[in-house]
């Protein structure tokens, strides 16, 4: 008899699981998922019209990146500049694609000979950018999400 107010006590403490509320144990597994998710990477590439929505992962990629420098380099050659001859430089530009499609230019990285040969360069390749055709923002978990790229543009003068 003098066990049973132990295991009455014993039994208390291992059964307030028992008690816990289902909100709480979801808002757990759901805390326990975000931490899971690689946030770094989307399950689905932004994607133009004339990319192939069922393609694998990597060809909508080189979909989506084959699209965007086609797109930059016709509009870069629309433009007269000259470079200096051995000219040899390689531009990173770095661009957000938004949620909804949008992009905005987050940063452009060159040398110092790029602003004196062709000062306009920024707002060209800004331009560039927003006469993009319609885009299909990146998916993760088949949510619409915003994803960072960076595109490299080499001058190259022989």
């Amino acid at each position: 008899m003098r066990h049973l107010p132990v295991l009455c006590f014993l039994s208390l403490l291992t059964s307030c699981n028992w008690f816990a509320s289902k909100e709480a144990k979801t808002q757990e597994l759901v805390n326990r998922e975000m931490r899971e998710i690689d946030w770094n990477d989307v399950d689905n590439y932004p994607l133009f019209e004339n990319c192939d929505e069922t393609l694998t992962k990597t060809g909508q990629r080189e979909c989506f990146e084959r699209e965007l420098l086609e797109h930059c380099g016709k509009t870069l050659r629309e433009f007269d500049y000259e470079f200096e001859e051995g000219t040899n430089t390689t531009i990173q530009v770095d661009f957000l694609v938004d949620q909804n499609g949008h992009i905005s230019i987050l940063d452009i990285e060159k040398d110092g000979s790029i602003d004196n040969q062709m000062p306009e360069f920024d707002q060209i390749v800004a331009e560039s950018l927003k006469n993009l055709p319609t885009l299909a923002p990146a998916l993760k978990r088949g949510m619409p999400v915003k994803a960072k790229f960076r595109i490299p543009i080499v001058f190259n003068t022989k």
